[in-house]
């Protein structure tokens, strides 16, 4: 009898299992499948993928209906899910409620989170696939049938990037939207010429298939113009029959645009430059809002939350000088060729100008790592001087220099002769004069004559920049190319302009763009000897009267220069050089580099830009 017992006893048992693997009979079994069928929907439509997670419900058209409404409407930048552990049943007969926090982070808003809950239906008692039971307030509890969630954001105006006058750099700006009706464009060929005229780098072979493949009264857009840029090409332009032009506003830099940067045409965010760096100070914070609306109308039906009290942007205060800008800028442009020209305050260190050509191109003025040739010899002057030579010494200046099987020679293999002075090595710019006397110089030493011009620290400007490098020489020929600003060093016409004003001023003073933006101003950790200064000063401004400076012969101000030359290898594999000038005016607070790139010399090419520049001040 008991053995008839115990064997009923393990039937039972084993019934109870059987049902369990089932999946009938294990609450808990239940609530963690339907609770990761919620989780496998909520992540579909966190992942922006509405196809598949319309699919897990039990309506699909009108789940990816309302799903994409909301993503289309509440354009967020996330969603994230959560979903409780306390999953409990609810209403008909085998379904279970799945709370869960959903959080969505809005432009303007940053995060917004609130509770709602998925209901999932089971098709029959122990079964294991779960479906989600579609409904407007599975998106948001407050949601009815016909309704979706709208974020609305008001934008503050951006505010400008002012030059120290309070002058604008960049600000609101007219510019010209201009696009194609096809319904109206009789002659295609005519359009297309007229806009290769406008020399903006238009595809118009690609132009011309979107246009095939618009609609006849479709807006096909083209480019977007600067309201000057427009008016140089308007009576070409208005004279193509289907060409549209739709005048607007839109913030611009009215100078220095290399530096100043752009915006990203979709978002209207900083995109580079200081309107990247500084693109929360300038955008300020959006009033903004989630509302419910009604899908039909569109009208606003309740607000769910509010951003109120929306703050503008405030303006960006820079050092520069429109003045100083303007005139670097023109003279540049008419020059027509890549380069820069930077100018600093040499009794503040403030940036006057930051200019660089083209226009639209690199932030050379800041940023650029180019070997500054000869321009850097003040700095191997300096290593001499302050070493105990004079200007009066005897140095040589031979056709070429041989160190280690490396010929080093002067440009177009000048040579000066035995008996040249440091002074004449220095106004005549004599590379060899310099190398002949490699034995003068540790491998240090110029590393170390580079940090009292602050060559190599981490300056804080208050914008991006390359502050020169000027490594210790492990060979002999590496120490010949730095003594002549070749080889390893390298520095941005930044960099070259404080050499020229750390002469001037007899002090290095870290170079500030915006003022308020630094919070510590690297010094130098050595100072050059006062006499060292002056003879500087010396050396630099007969360089000008009597030296390869010479085009700055009547500049008013009382010019003092440095040229420079610097030999590269161009992606070609050609041999080409960069041609430099440095200088102060000892008659103004001001000291200047002038780069030009890919060909010329110092004294016959960036002299002359150089003389322009100072003139037009």
């Amino acid at each position: 009898m008991s053995a008839l017992i115990a064997g009923i006893a393990v039937v039972a048992v084993l019934a109870v299992v059987a049902v369990l693997l089932l999946g009938g009979g294990d609450g808990e079994d239940r609530e963690g499948q339907a609770r990761a069928e919620a989780d496998a929907f909520l992540d579909a439509w966190a992942a922006g993928d509405v196809d598949a997670a319309a699919e897990l419900t039990d309506d699909p058209a009108g789940a990816k209906s309302l799903l994409e409404s909301v993503q289309t409407n509440m354009r967020p930048e996330s969603v994230a899910f959560e979903t409780s552990d306390e999953v409990a049943e609810q209403g008909e007969e085998g379904a279970l409620s799945v709370p869960f926090t959903a959080t969505f982070t809005l432009a303007g808003v940053g995060e917004w989170s609130y509770e709602s809950s998925a209901l999932m239906l089971s098709a029959e008692e122990g079964a294991q696939e779960w479906t989600v039971r579609w409904e407007s307030a599975l998106v948001h509890p407050e949601l009815e049938d016909g309704q979706t969630l709208v974020l609305s954001v008001e934008e503050q105006e951006r505010a400008p990037i002012l030059a120290a006058d309070g002058g604008q750099l960049a600000g609101p700006s007219v510019v010209w939207d201009i696009s194609i009706w096809p319904a109206l464009l009789s002659d295609p060929d005519a359009a297309y010429r007229a806009l290769d005229g406008l020399d903006a780098g238009i595809d118009t072979e690609a132009l011309g298939d979107r246009v095939a493949e618009a609609g006849p009264d479709d807006a096909v857009p083209v480019i977007t113009l600067r309201d000057a840029d427009f008016r140089e090409h308007e009576d070409t332009l208005r004279a193509v029959e289907g060409l549209q032009f739709a005048e607007g506003s839109r913030p611009l830099a009215h100078a220095a645009r290399p530096l100043v940067g752009g915006l990203d045409p979709e978002t209207g965010a900083g995109a580079s430059g200081l309107q990247s760096r500084y693109d929360e100070q300038l955008t300020g914070t959006p009033a903004a809002s989630v509302v419910i609306a009604d899908r039909e109308s569109g009208d606003a039906v309740d607000t769910l939350y509010e951003q109120e009290g929306g703050e503008p942007g405030t303006p960006v205060q820079t050092t520069l000088d429109l003045e100083v800008q303007r005139a670097a800028e023109a003279a540049l442009a008419d020059l027509g060729r890549a380069g820069s020209i930077v100018a600093v305050q040499p009794s503040t260190g403030n940036v006057l100008a930051a200019a660089d050509w083209p226009e639209d191109g690199f932030n050379r003025s800041l940023q650029g790592q180019l070997a500054p040739g000869s321009t850097f010899k003040v700095v191997t002057t300096a290593a001499l001087l302050e070493g105990g030579a004079t200007p009066d010494e005897v140095l040589g200046c031979p056709q070429y220099v041989t160190v280690d099987g490396q010929r080093f020679e002067n440009q177009d293999e000048f040579e000066l002769g035995p008996d040249t002075t440091l002074h004449d090595a220095f106004t005549a710019s004599c590379n060899t004069a310099f190398i002949d006397n490699l034995d003068r110089f540790e491998n240090d030493s110029l590393n170390r004559t580079a940090a009292a011009f602050g060559i190599g620290a981490v300056w804080d400007v208050g914008a991006v920049t390359f502050d020169g490098a000027v490594p210790v020489a492990e060979t002999p020929n590496q120490l010949a190319g730095s003594l002549i600003g070749q080889g390893r060093v390298q520095a941005s016409p930044l960099v070259m302009a404080s050499v020229a004003a750390t002469v001037a001023d007899g002090t290095f003073r870290q170079p500030v763009l915006v003022p308020d933006a630094v919070t510590e101003r690297h010094e130098a950790e050595a100072r050059l000897a006062p006499e060292t200064v002056e003879a500087l000063r010396t050396l630099m401004r007969d360089t000008v009267t009597d030296g390869s400076a010479s085009a700055l012969q009547g500049v008013p101000g009382d010019p003092h220069g440095k040229t420079g030359t610097a030999e590269f290898t161009d992606e070609e594999g050609e041999l080409s050089t960069n041609a430099w000038m440095i200088g102060y005016l000892g008659d103004r607070d001001l000291a200047f580099a002038v780069i030009l790139e890919d060909g010329g010399s110092g004294g016959s090419d960036a002299g002359p830009l150089a003389a322009d520049f100072l003139r037009a001040l």
